[in-house]
C-alpha cells in the first residue's frame, strides 16, 4: 500500500481535506496536529513537507523518488526542519535557534517547513519564543506542530494555528497493523483493548514484564471464570509479586477488562442464553467498581481479593 492510500485509509477526513488546501492553494501558515501516539501526526507532517518540495508530484501526490522527497524522508533537506525534545523538553535554545535558521532565505527555494513533534514539551520560554514566530513569520513558512495533548499549548499558540484533531485508529485497522508488524493476532486484539496507539501497542508487547503480567491475569481469569477459589489464593500467593507499581496495578485492571470483554462479546455472538449474558455483563461492573475503590487508595490486595469474593459469591 502506498503513501497516500496508507494516510487515507489512517486519517480519510483530514487526507481529503487538506488535499483539497493543496488542490486550491488555501494552506494555512501553521498548524497543529493533536492526536494520540501513532494515528499519523509525523507522517501527515511529512507528506505535506513533501507535498510542498516534490518535484514530480503524482496524482497530487508526493512520489517519493524525486531528490527531494529522498531527503525529507531521510531529514537531510536543508529547507525541513524537525524539533524534538532535547531530553525532558524542548527548550528556548532550540526555539531560537529554529528562528534564526528561518530568518534567512531558502537554501534551495523561497518556502520554508519545520515540523516540532512533541510540542507539548516545550518550555514555557521556548513556547513564548515559537509564539512571537507564529504572529509575525518570515517569508513562505510552513509551521508544524503536533501533540498528544492539547490542553498543554498556549492558547494564544493554538489560536494562530488552525487545529487538526487526528482520530484514534478504527480497532480493526489497529489489530490488522500490529499483525503485520509481527505480533500474533490474540496479542494483538488484547493490545487494543488497553491501547488505541500503535506506537504504544507495540511498546507494551516488547516489554517482558507485560507478557508476564498478561500470562498471571489470564490464570486469574481462568479461575474466576470457573468459579473457583484458588484466585482468592492466587492474589496473595502470585499477583501481589508482580503487580507492585500503581502503574502496573492499574493494568491489572484493564488486563482483566480485556479477558471479560472479550469473553461477553464472544458470548453475544454465540448467541448464549441472556442470564449468563447478565452475569459476565455484571462482572464486567464489579471490575469497574474494583478499580473506583482502588483509585480511591483501598488496598490493591484488599480489592482484589474482595473483588473475587463478589464474583464467585455475590451474595455474601
Amino acid at each position: 500500500m502506498n503513501e497516500a492510500a496508507v494516510l487515507n485509509e489512517q486519517q480519510p477526513l483530514l487526507y481529503q481535506q487538506l488535499q483539497k488546501s493543496f488542490e486550491h492553494g488555501r494552506l494555512a501558515h501553521a498548524y497543529l496536529f493533536e492526536g494520540d501516539t501513532g494515528t499519523g501526526k509525523k507522517e501527515f507532517g511529512l507528506w505535506m513537507a513533501k507535498h510542498i518540495f516534490c518535484t514530480n508530484l503524482t496524482d497530487n501526490n508526493p512520489c517519493n523518488q524525486c531528490n527531494n522527497c529522498l531527503r525529507i524522508n531521510d531529514n537531510e533537506h536543508p529547507d525541513v526542519m524537525r524539533v524534538t525534545p532535547d531530553g525532558q523538553t524542548i527548550k528556548v535554545d532550540q526555539i531560537r535557534a529554529l528562528k534564526a535558521e528561518f530568518s534567512k532565505s531558502g537554501v534551495e527555494t523561497a518556502q520554508k517547513v519545520f515540523l516540532i513533534e512533541q510540542a507539548d514539551k516545550m518550555s514555557i520560554g521556548a513556547a513564548n519564543s515559537l509564539l512571537k514566530f507564529l504572529e509575525e513569520p518570515e517569508g513562505k513558512v510552513l509551521a508544524i506542530l503536533e501533540t498528544t495533548s492539547l490542553a498543554k499549548i498556549l492558547p494564544t499558540i493554538q489560536s494562530r494555528c488552525q487545529v487538526l484533531h487526528f482520530q484514534p485508529l478504527v480497532k480493526e485497522k489497529l489489530i490488522h497493523a500490529l499483525v503485520e508488524s509481527g505480533i500474533n493476532k490474540n496479542t494483538a486484539s488484547l493490545l487494543t483493548e488497553l491501547t488505541n496507539s500503535f506506537d504504544k501497542a507495540v511498546e507494551i508487547s516488547q516489554d517482558e514484564w507485560f507478557n508476564e503480567a498478561r500470562e498471571i491475569t489470564q490464570q486469574w481469569f481462568d479461575y474466576l471464570i470457573k468459579d473457583d477459589l484458588q484466585a482468592f489464593v492466587y492474589v496473595q500467593k502470585k499477583m501481589v509479586k508482580v503487580f507492585k507499581e500503581k502503574d502496573q496495578q492499574a493494568l491489572s485492571f484493564d488486563l482483566l477488562l480485556a479477558y471479560y470483554r472479550k469473553q461477553l462479546t464472544e458470548s453475544v455472538a454465540q448467541k448464549q442464553l441472556k442470564r449468563v449474558l447478565e452475569q459476565q455483563a455484571g462482572r464486567v461492573e464489579l471490575i469497574l467498581q474494583a478499580r473506583q475503590k482502588w483509585e480511591a487508595n483501598v488496598s490493591w490486595q484488599s480489592v482484589c481479593e474482595q473483588l473475587v469474593i463478589r464474583m464467585i459469591h455475590p451474595k455474601t
